[in-house]
């Protein structure tokens, strides 16, 4: 009778298996991932749940849909910056209207920001 490993690797998937009784079981651990998804995230997660959910099984099949979701949060927050400020200059909305007029400066800053946040999800979340 042949003796089993306990301990093989397979070259065809690059798994590693330990043997459980009579049965080879793929030694699977989690990616060590400690960064926040964020909100930008969680919304793209929602989109492929109900979008791509073959894509989504896939990123949580092999791990990695945590870190894919925590690089896109990161990956969206520097161009919304950027197209704020872009927004900013062009609109005249300056510090010294935060100064002279809080209210208005705050509803045009709310509205560049709403803008700006559309422009990103269309672009980078929902695609």
């Amino acid at each position: 009778m042949d003796k089993l490993k306990n301990h093989i690797y397979d070259e065809n998937n690059g798994l590693h298996y330990t043997l459980v009784g009579d049965y080879n079981i793929p030694d699977l651990e989690l990616p060590k991932e400690n960064r926040p998804i964020g909100h930008y995230g969680q919304l793209h997660r929602e989109y492929l749940k109900q979008e791509h959910p073959a894509r989504y099984s896939s990123l949580i099949l092999i791990g990695k849909l945590w870190t894919y979701l925590a690089d896109l949060n990161e990956q969206t927050e520097e161009p919304l910056d950027l197209i704020i400020e872009q927004m900013k200059a062009a609109e005249g909305v300056t510090e010294e209207l935060k100064a002279q007029n809080q209210l208005e400066w705050v509803g045009r800053m709310n509205n560049i920001r709403n803008r700006a946040e559309e422009i990103v999800k269309s672009e980078m979340i929902y695609l």
